[in-house]
């Protein structure tokens, strides 16, 4: 990180294969925004616990209340290769509008809202001061553990298994349903938007690609095309570089997880509604080398078309 910093200085360039901060990364979004002024602009959905802004990449080509698509990554903030590609698929998206035929088309009729670092708060602190944080920074009352897992606070089976009532607990549910301002942001920014068709929240890590639900064993009702569609978002992964990825419901790939970011948004009328587990499958875990972030970002890009053309295709 600190040889990327003194790069920056002497270059004024992006490095999209280090991990950068906060500040670093903010400071990007700008710039993308300037570089491409008719399609990028940045919106400010509210603001987290310790007052940082909570900022969102909007790509559109005009016309109002069009279709859209929620990306988000960095809800739990040590995963710093979902941030890191995150960076790199906004970038992506601006830079292919007009020469990839596929996001041409998707672009030309749906907006795209892209909130790349969701948890800037815990973001911030992996930085300053413990490395594997992975909740908000919100103070517990009568608790001295700090913080709530913002991907059990969602009011979607809210409190059941695979969270935790203890504020202690890495996956602490917080007291109630969007007690937290991050995901509150998220809540009133997608109701209020009326028009969202797909959700996708990356996550890392373990290599696989989900939907819902993540707090109940019956399938949801669009499970087989969810599940269709799944799959060949992981066989084109595959298809890059070999990366093996699993698939299916969240409660049948992984484990029981109740007030998840997807469960609610498809139990809010988000038909396509998917969670990635980037690389890799726990030899680094979260501390995933840089080496690996633009690999890793590059074979989720054609996955990530995948859903997206999906979405744009098949309209509801």
């Amino acid at each position: 990180m600190l040889l990327s910093k003194e790069k920056e200085r002497s270059t004024s360039t992006f490095d999209f294969a280090s991990y950068h901060t906060l500040d670093e990364i903010y400071n990007w979004l700008d710039t993308l925004v300037a570089n491409h002024p008719g399609l990028v602009s940045k919106i400010q959905i509210g603001e987290s616990y310790e007052k940082r802004p909570l900022y969102v990449l909007k790509f559109s080509t005009g016309g109002s209340n069009r279709p859209a698509i929620w990306l988000d990554t960095g809800i739990h903030s040590r995963e710093w290769v979902t941030q890191a590609t995150g960076v790199w698929t906004a970038n992506k998206l601006a830079e292919e509008y007009g020469r990839d035929p596929s996001i041409t088309a998707i672009l030309d009729s749906m907006d795209i809202f892209f909130e790349i670092v969701t948890n800037p708060d815990g973001y911030a602190f992996t930085h300053s001061s413990n490395r594997m944080w992975r909740k908000t920074r919100s103070i517990n009352a009568g608790s001295s553990c700090i913080g709530v897992d913002p991907n059990r606070n969602w009011d979607a089976g809210f409190g059941g298994p695979g969270s935790s009532g203890s504020p202690c607990s890495e996956t602490y549910r917080g007291p109630y349903a969007h007690s937290e301002s991050e995901v509150k942001s998220i809540v009133d920014f997608i109701l209020g938007h009326g028009n969202v068709k797909a959700l996708i929240s990356i996550h890392s890590y373990s290599q696989m690609l989900m939907f819902p639900y993540g707090y109940k064993s019956e399938p949801a009702p669009d499970f087989q095309e969810l599940n269709e569609l799944a799959e060949k978002a992981v066989n084109d992964l595959a298809a890059v570089y070999g990366t093996k990825y699993t698939y299916g419901s969240i409660v049948d790939t992984i484990y029981v997880a109740s007030g998840t970011t997807v469960d609610w948004a498809y139990e809010n009328g988000v038909k396509y509604s998917y969670t990635f587990e980037l690389r890799d499958t726990g030899r680094y875990g979260f501390l995933l080398p840089s080496s690996q972030i633009i690999p890793t970002a590059t074979e989720t890009w054609p996955a990530l078309l995948d859903i997206m053309l999906h979405v744009q295709q098949h309209p509801y």
